[in-house]
This record gives structure tokens, sequence and C-alpha cells, in this order.
């Protein structure tokens, strides 16, 4: 009896999930294809950020995700499968190999957060007041920890305040960079684009009195009493240790919580600066008595729908390297 394996249609299922996921700028960093029945998430050196992420952790963490994205299509198609990160016997720009398990039906879960992935995007608008439900949190939680990570929600204006007056430290390091600008500048857009963020989807103009930083991506101006809510839900993402497989798990888990929001009905953003400042990270680890590394922080809560930014098409997406031939 033959080894199971991956075909092209699992592969156009996969990369159809991957690409939801999130990424720095929306440079969705990654490629997908087929190598001996497996289907393999690559990262596209191209679309790393160059002065945003020299090092090369928010590729990870996006790669991260759209493996996160790329398993869960494949379970809830019916064919999960058995993930191994950085395989030691691939490339350097194989991030993970998804190998075929054993057929079965997914579970209500799976099917939940593959229902979900077309539906995440970041809200980067002011919030409703209305608090989280405490089941939520715990859900939030649980979701970083299926994927071997840590989720810490900030309770109380004491936990807040200074994780703001890190954030905020840290975004006036990066502001300060011309270079960091030009390359964020260059990822916005007003064209409809296939990648980058739309400036209809950033932020309103940020106000001295705003708690957390937020990106410059089109100046918008809030409408009469829309602030931003005075005491947001915020969360800290990190994994045990910082090498690149850490990275690549962060995203992972990343994405199960991004999804995790959705489908509770919650609403989302990002906020990076405190882990791209070396500086801010530490001191954020401190704050929170953690022997590991934050990986990602985010401003949970309700908010008004919105919509997803563009994707590239799929044929943008798939290698054609695939040593079968096929």
């Amino acid at each position: 009896m033959s080894e199971p394996s991956y075909d092209d249609a699992d592969l156009r299922v996969a990369a159809a999930a991957a690409v939801r996921a999130p990424s720095m700028h929306n440079s969705q960093p990654w490629r997908l294809r087929l190598s001996e029945g497996a289907i393999e998430v690559l990262a596209d050196r191209s679309r790393q950020l160059a002065v945003a992420d020299g090092a090369g952790w928010a590729l990870r963490v996006a790669c991260g995700a759209a493996t996160f994205n790329a398993r869960l299509a494949l379970a809830a198609r019916g064919t999960p499968a058995a993930i191994t990160l950085l395989p030691r016997d691939a490339d350097g720009d194989v991030i993970a190999r998804l190998t075929p398990g054993s057929p079965r039906p997914p579970t209500y879960p799976e099917q939940a957060l593959a229902a979900a992935i077309p539906r995440r995007h970041s809200h980067r608008r002011p919030f409703w007041p209305d608090a989280v439900p405490s089941q939520a949190r715990v859900e939030l939680i649980e979701a970083a920890r299926a994927e071997g990570a840590w989720l810490d929600l900030l309770v109380g204006m004491g936990p807040l305040t200074v994780f703001a007056e890190i954030a905020q430290s840290a975004d006036r390091v990066l502001r300060r960079d011309p270079l960091y600008q030009s390359e964020l500048t260059a990822w916005s857009h007003t064209d409809g684009g296939p990648d980058g963020v739309p400036v209809t989807a950033g932020a309103p103009a940020a106000e001295p009195h705003d708690l957390l930083p937020q990106r410059d991506f089109g100046e918008h101006r809030r409408a009469p009493g829309r602030d931003f809510e005075p005491e947001p839900l915020v969360g800290v993402l990190g994994t045990m240790g910082d090498l690149p497989v850490d990275q690549v798990v962060a995203g992972q888990a990343l994405q199960r919580v991004l999804l995790t929001v959705v489908d509770q009905g919650l609403a989302c953003s990002m906020i990076s600066q405190p882990i791209e400042v070396p500086a801010a990270r530490d001191q954020l680890r401190r704050s929170l008595r953690r022997s590991g590394s934050p990986q990602m922080t985010l401003r949970i809560g309700y908010g008004h729908p919105g919509r997803p930014s563009p994707r590239r098409d799929l044929a943008d997406i798939l290698a054609t390297d695939d040593p079968t031939g096929r």
C-alpha cells in the first residue's frame, strides 16, 4: 500500500487558507509547494521587511501563522497533517513541512476556527467600551497554550499603564528612524493592491491622550466621541525561548488566538512596536516577571465590523519547484 500523499487540490486548499494569515505591513512573506507528497511552507525572502525585520522575526511569525491556517484547512478537509517545523533536511527557506496523517472527520473546534479564517482581520479603530467576558479570556489563554505558547492578559490600570509606557517609548524610537518610516509608507496604499495596508484600514490619526500607539498607515480624522477605549484589554503572547523555531511556534499560537477572537465575536489589533525594539521587549518581559520571550502584543475588545485587507492571488504564492515534477 502506497504512503498517503497530498495532491494539488490539497495544496490549493492549504494555500487559500495560508494567504489569509497576518503579516507585518501585510507583506505576505510566504510561499507553498508540494514536495514528495508533503506540503511545505516556505519563507519568501523577497518580501522580508529590510528595515523593520532585518533579523527575520516577523517573517517567521507570519509564516507560522500561515502554517497554522494551512494545517487547519487540511484538517477541516478531512486530511489532517503531521507537522515538522524547520526540517533539518530541507533548505533554509522551508519553515514547515506538512505530511498527511490518517483521514478523519474534522472536530467541531476545527470547523469553527476554519470558518473564522476568511473573517479575521485587524481592527485598528476604537473599540466599544464593553468588557471582554471572563470565559472568552479563558478561551484565548487556552488557544495560546494549545500551540505551545503563553498569553498573559493585563488586568488593572497598573500593568496597563506600564505596558502603555513601554509601547509608546518603542513607538517613538521607531518614528525617529526615517528609513523605518519610509518602509512603512511604501507598504501603505490607496489603490486596492494585493498586499500592503490600505489607508482605509488604518487607525485614526493619533491624539496626545491616546493610551496605546497605532501605526500611521494614513491620516484619518476620528469621528466626534470616538476616542480609543480608556482601559483596553491587552494581551502579551510569548514563548519559552526565542530561537527561530520558537518564533514559528509563536506564529501558530498567534493565529489560533486570533481565530479564537473571531469565533468569540471579538475584535483584535496587533501592537508589535514593543517587540521590535530590543530594549522595550526586555523591559516588557521583566514587567511580566516572565522568563520567556514576548513575541506579540494584542489589543482585544468589541469593534465595528470591518473587512480583511487584500491578498495576493494563489498563483503568486504557489512554488513550482516540486522535485517530483508534479
